[in-house]
């Protein structure tokens, strides 16, 4: 109710459904076609996890932000790899999350580097460490110049792709590489077009999938 009446203020935002578990808000979702789902981790029944990979199957227009109690949670990061767009504090301010929704509807992400670092850390447990003798044991990583899924990217949007996977926003890649906010969206669009990816948080997984990017 709290977030429908902070919601319902704003002129560009319509609620149109609600639901109390993930069972309903699937069929909610299937049957309203809404550009962005609000969904919890941990509800009755079908758990958010597995909600919102099937809502992002099934109504690939629904745009999914997690929301969760703790920033670390778990949970809300395998939500994130099953393909949510964001990740929201239930706690946030009513002006992150409408920004949230307003940011998702127009295809980008609502995710801050800070979160975005976390998640890469809750990886960070697969990727290869360094032996007691001081030798990398390099050999379970996955080389992200050698993908395929990488191969049709330029030089340049490899770079950004690798930024990406940073967390950067826009304006900071922008900044690193000395070229326009413009001319860095148009390269963030390739990227995801090339790679067949939703969003920006896709791009975070894959980057650290392919061992493009690591946890500092």
């Amino acid at each position: 109710m709290g977030f429908r009446m902070i919601l319902a203020a704003e002129d560009d935002i319509e609620v149109v459904g609600e639901a109390g578990d993930g069972a309903t808000g699937l069929a909610q979702a299937a049957a309203l076609r809404p550009d962005v789902v609000l969904m919890d981790v941990r509800m009755p029944g079908t758990n958010g996890i597995e909600a919102t990979e099937r809502i992002v199957a099934e109504v690939p227009s629904a745009r999914v932000i997690i929301l969760t109690t703790f920033d670390l949670d778990e949970y809300a990061f395998a939500a994130l790899r099953a393909g949510a767009s964001g990740f929201l504090l239930k706690d946030a301010r009513p002006a992150e999350l409408v920004g949230a929704i307003r940011a998702v509807a127009s295809g980008d992400a609502a995710m801050s580097p800070r979160i975005t670092r976390r998640m890469l850390e809750m990886f960070s447990g697969q990727l290869p460490r360094d032996s007691t003798d001081g030798t990398a044991e390099a050999a379970a990583a996955p080389s992200g110049r050698d993908d395929p899924r990488l191969g049709e990217l330029t030089a340049r949007e490899l770079e950004v792709f690798e930024a990406l996977g940073e967390g950067l926003t826009n304006a900071e890649i922008a900044g690193r590489f000395v070229l326009s906010e413009a001319t860095v969206k148009t390269h963030v669009g390739r990227v995801l077009g090339k790679l067949g990816l939703r969003d920006r948080v896709q791009a975070v997984v894959l980057a650290y999938e392919t061992g493009v990017a690591r946890p500092q």
